[in-house]
């Protein structure tokens, strides 16, 4: 996208801007503080347009070698649809072989259902500036999904409560480069387990205006997020159009459970998005192997998101796939390392080969806090990602501890990442002022481009400003307080909280929505497990 934000330098710097020092260093450096810290509005950049091939590793052969495997996988060993008389069902009308909860498959019969799944579609938020593409050309990042855990601003790592949770909402709708609300950005402990969806689901809609993802863990907690949606857009434009996008899980290797099938056919049936996505731990829930795990989850992904289409034809689904590799000494997940990379990269490739769009990576790392292995490892995921051509980045920020916590402090660090991905995938300025030529007749041999014309006109969007990153001497660092990143993420996090405005919303559908989660609670008693 060829998209410049300007930067007011006594607000929050919108993370797609550029600086010089200022004239006076007391001045300059009194701008660049103001800027660090935070407090006033922050400009929003939109979807990422990618304009560059994606990074492939697979030529035709290699292609259709795993494709073959993945039908081999498919006919003769199968993909168990457990505990869900329907779903087998379905399976056996459309000519599958149904074997109790095993199902094997025809060749071909997956790919001839999602012939109907789009490639691309729109997600719709409650403010339509905010909606998002997903597929074709388009990257969009989301937050931090699922940790039980926080930690939090004073340094201490504990459950997460409802308030993280509408913390983290509110984070991600001030943050620039976070296209989505995403979901489960912690789970509230605090509240009971039957009932802490309706709260999720109303603090993406009260909280933010981008888009959000729903319920997965009962199929009965789905239908609230359908029926929530309804409330807030609708029922018609629910009917209609995608305003809800959701992860459903494989039960690596090979199985999808009951809940994910259930939570799979509400949203499929109200022609809601479903990202159907086998995780992995490579070694231990598929092969060691990049192949056989790229094998594994195509033949799972053909057989979960065909499956959508049975539910409903033209229903849109996303080709998922989370993939870890773990240390063989101790079994834990390891994070930025060569192998994950590669089955991201082959996977999307397969992905667009059959018409889908697709979801993986993230800002991943198992540090326990966000020092430089939680850098390293969540760069080295990052970039592969984007690399890869993803369309939606789930994890994109606040990730720590390999997925046990969602990390204030990391989740501004990654934010600032976020944004200079963003710039990294715009397409280059060949206009005349792109060009530069009158900057370079004026400058001439021999001379420093710091004064001339363009460079004036230009520096405050020339160059991606850090909104963490420390750049000044080391007399100014001393005079600031001596802070580590981690400590300028802490602050940033404070300030933008405190600043914190919500979007606006019509006061009769938040009397409707709080109304509707009432009349919910009200029905079930309280659950903790």
């Amino acid at each position: 996208m060829n998209q410049k934000v300007s930067i007011d330098e006594n607000m929050q710097v919108s993370g797609a801007g550029g600086g010089r020092r200022g004239r006076g260093e007391r001045g300059g450096a009194a701008a660049r503080r103001a800027a660090r810290s935070g407090g006033g509005p922050v400009q929003q950049l939109g979807y990422i347009r990618r304009v560059r091939p994606a990074h492939e590793i697979l030529d035709e052969e290699g292609l259709a070698l795993i494709e073959a495997n993945a039908d081999t996988v498919l006919e003769e060993i199968g993909i168990e649809f457990r505990d869900d008389a329907e779903a087998l069902a379905l399976w056996k009308e459309a000519g599958a072989d149904v074997r109790g909860d095993r199902v094997h498959f025809p060749k071909g019969l997956c790919r001839e259902l999602l012939k109907t799944a789009p490639s691309v579609f729109t997600q719709h938020a409650r403010n339509p500036e905010r909606s998002v593409q997903i597929g074709g050309n388009a990257t969009v990042f989301a937050p931090v999904y699922g940790p039980p855990f926080v930690r939090d601003l004073d340094g201490v790592r504990r459950y997460a409560t409802i308030e993280d949770f509408r913390n983290f909402v509110k984070l991600s709708y001030m943050a620039p480069a976070i296209h989505h609300s995403g979901g489960t950005v912690c789970e509230p402990v605090d509240v009971p387990v039957n009932k802490r969806h309706l709260d999720m689901v109303y603090a993406h809609m009260r909280f933010s205006d981008k888009p959000f993802m729903g319920s997965v863990t009962a199929p009965e907690r789905a239908e609230d997020t359908v029926e929530m949606a309804k409330i807030l857009f609708g029922e018609e434009f629910v009917d209609n159009n995608t305003v809800v996008i959701n992860l459903i899980n494989a039960n690596s290797p090979m199985v999808f459970d009951e809940t994910m099938l259930g939570a799979a056919k509400v949203y499929a049936r109200n022609n809601q998005a479903c990202i159907v996505t086998p995780f992995i731990l490579s070694g231990a829930m598929s092969p060691v192997t990049v192949a056989g795990t790229l094998t594994q989850v195509l033949a799972e992904v053909l057989a979960g998101a065909a499956f959508t289409q049975l539910v409903r034809p033209g229903a849109p689904v996303v080709f998922g796939t989370f993939a870890s590799s773990i240390s063989m000494q101790s079994g834990a997940p390891t994070f930025g390392t060569p192998e994950p990379s590669l089955v991201s990269y082959g996977a999307a490739q397969l992905a667009r080969r059959l018409g889908l769009p697709f979801r993986t990576g993230g800002s991943l790392t198992a540090s326990k806090v966000p020092d430089a292995q939680s850098a390293y490892e969540s760069a080295n995921t990052l970039n592969s990602t984007v690399m890869a051509g993803t369309n939606f980045v789930l994890h994109a920020a606040g990730w720590l501890e390999g997925g046990l916590v969602s990390s204030y402090e990391k989740f501004m660090m990654d934010i600032d990442q976020l944004g200079m991905q963003q710039r990294l995938c715009e397409p280059l300025d060949l206009s005349e002022n792109g060009q530069a030529m009158d900057a370079i007749r004026e400058v001439g041999p021999g001379s420093h481009y710091l004064g001339c014309a363009h460079t004036q006109a230009n520096f405050q969007t020339a160059f991606y400003r850090s909104t963490i990153a420390d750049n000044n001497s080391y007399e100014q660092w001393q005079a600031e307080g001596e802070k580590t990143a981690q400590a300028r993420a802490n602050q940033l996090a404070r300030n933008w909280l405190e600043s914190y405005q919500p979007p606006a919303l019509d006061e009769a559908i938040d009397e409707a929505l709080q109304d509707y989660i009432a009349r919910r609670k009200e029905s079930m008693p309280d659950a903790f497990a």
